[in-house]
């Protein structure tokens, strides 16, 4: 797909970058390694047996601590760099009505620092190391990464265990992130144009799922939290049973596993389980549609049809069918809205690859001079046209090209394999999936492109937003008319 001002908003109401709590009073003093730190060898490796994976392409080890932690480490030693991540099972979804934005607030609390890290100083530390790092928060889960020379392995580890055994929650560095969080909301929301579309597509299209609102949350719900509500959620959800980490690059896995036990095992349990939401959607019977008056130039037409989750069969007919209809150039939209009949300046399609039921998202910015109403009638006529027909065979093959180059380039770094590897894990359960997922795709038949499209696609399981200028919205004495 392009990479339009629409893909980036989209991004970035689903990835977010940047939650501590008091500190334990039996918690040790615990130093940063020293600049030249070397692998530790005097702490016992875990005593759980881990399951290796032996397949083609990317090997793995996986194991739990006694606490609960999930560990995967991936050798790679062509480049002497290592990816230090963690993922916590917590996004939007697992917030309560009325506190909404906590997992993404906290995503930005936890660069606060800790006891043994100074506030501001957290960033500071790892870029004076070389590293690079950033996280991003989405409706399902959290994540944080730092990217180091190989030789600062220890660093990173003890940089992400000192957030999770006693990151820094107060009142200062609460409202300092209130004000972080309020600046970013007007760049990315309000000051953007078409910048609320995520929002207003998740507020329409989900009634009762937690879904129904985006990750940056409502500042009226965070400036209403109390100090000790952060702190609550904070002991909740990170907790080592609640977070996988993630380690791939230059490593030695043995090596690794001491120093891992070494930062981690110390680290309690924690006392609450996590919230699950067990909500769900009750099936869409009828069109939504509403008009939303911005500060756009050009109108928009976005359309949102419920799909089933990441994992599920028809997940993957769908994400193929959002590639023949808008990945790239040569896709089927953007020749035929864009390019011939120029109805649009930009078209995208972006499937939510969410634990739950999510949305399949289609959308469209007008060229100068045409109505929502005709683009939308150009969009819908694509979508009938894979209901009627199959795709050729040179297509097909084109888009299932297309998907196998951008997996491949997904996972092409230790960064990516890090956070492929979590992923899998923490949605499905099966890490391995980022060695056989591929084939889950390449099983989808031009046929099942057909079926999804008649399945799903319909007018009565979706949601049509009209973003138009402002300067279109009728005055107040004409609403009544």
């Amino acid at each position: 797909m392009k990479r339009t001002v629409l893909y980036v908003a989209l991004s970035q109401c689903l990835l977010w970058s940047a939650v501590a709590q008091t500190p334990r009073k039996t918690a040790p003093n615990r130093p940063a390694p020293k600049p030249a730190a070397t692998v530790s060898t005097a702490q016992k490796a875990p005593a759980t047996t881990p399951t290796e994976q032996t397949t083609a392409r990317i090997k793995f080890t996986e194991y739990d601590l006694p606490n609960g932690l999930h560990v995967i480490l991936h050798q790679d030693n062509t480049t002497p760099l290592v990816a230090v991540t963690m993922m916590y099972h917590v996004g939007s979804k697992n917030e309560q009505p009325g506190r909404s934005g906590f997992a993404h607030f906290f995503e930005h609390l936890m660069f606060e620092g800790s006891d043994n890290i100074k506030r501001g100083e957290y960033m500071k530390i790892v870029k004076s190391a070389g590293g690079q790092l950033n996280a991003n928060t989405s409706n399902d889960r959290t994540f944080y990464y730092e990217l180091l020379p190989s030789n600062k392995l220890e660093l990173g580890l003890y940089m992400e265990s000192e957030r999770l055994l006693h990151a820094r929650v107060d009142e200062k560095g609460v409202e300092t992130q209130r004000e972080v969080v309020k600046e970013e909301r007007r760049q990315r929301y309000e000051n953007q144009p078409y910048g609320s579309f995520f929002p207003q597509v998740l507020s329409h299209a989900f009634k009762v799922h937690p879904y129904k609102w985006a990750p940056i949350g409502s500042m009226e719900d965070l400036n209403a939290a109390k100090i000790d509500e952060f702190r609550d959620f904070y002991k909740e959800f990170y907790i080592p049973g609640n977070a996988i980490l993630s380690i791939a690059g230059d490593i030695n896995p043995e090596d690794t596993k001491k120093l891992i036990d070494k930062y981690f095992a110390e680290i309690p349990k924690g006392a609450k389980t996590p919230y699950r939401p067990n909500v769900k959607e009750p099936v869409q019977k009828a069109e939504v549609r509403d008009i939303v008056y911005d500060n756009v130039s050009l109108p928009g037409v976005f359309q949102a049809y419920h799909m089933p989750a990441q994992g599920d069969p028809d997940y993957y007919a769908l994400d193929v069918l959002q590639t023949l209809l808008a990945a790239g150039e040569s896709s089927r939209m953007n020749k035929e809205l864009v390019d011939k009949q120029q109805k649009a300046v930009q078209t995208g399609v972006f499937p939510l690859s969410t634990e739950d039921p999510g949305l399949f998202i289609s959308i469209g910015i007008a060229n100068m001079g045409v109505k929502a109403e005709d683009l939308e009638a150009g969009m819908n006529a694509e979508i009938e046209k894979v209901k009627k027909n199959l795709v050729s065979d040179a297509e097909f093959q084109k888009v299932k090209n297309q998907i196998e180059t951008n997996f491949v380039n997904q996972n092409a770094g230790v960064a990516g394999i890090a956070e492929s590897l979590a992923n899998y894990k923490m949605y499905l359960g099966d890490a391995n999936l980022i060695n056989t997922e591929l084939a889950r795709y390449n099983k989808v038949t031009k046929e099942d492109l057909r079926r999804v499209a008649n399945k799903y696609l319909t007018k009565e399981n979706r949601v049509v937003l009209y973003y138009l200028p402002k300067a279109m919205e009728p005055k107040k004495e004409d609403k009544g008319k």
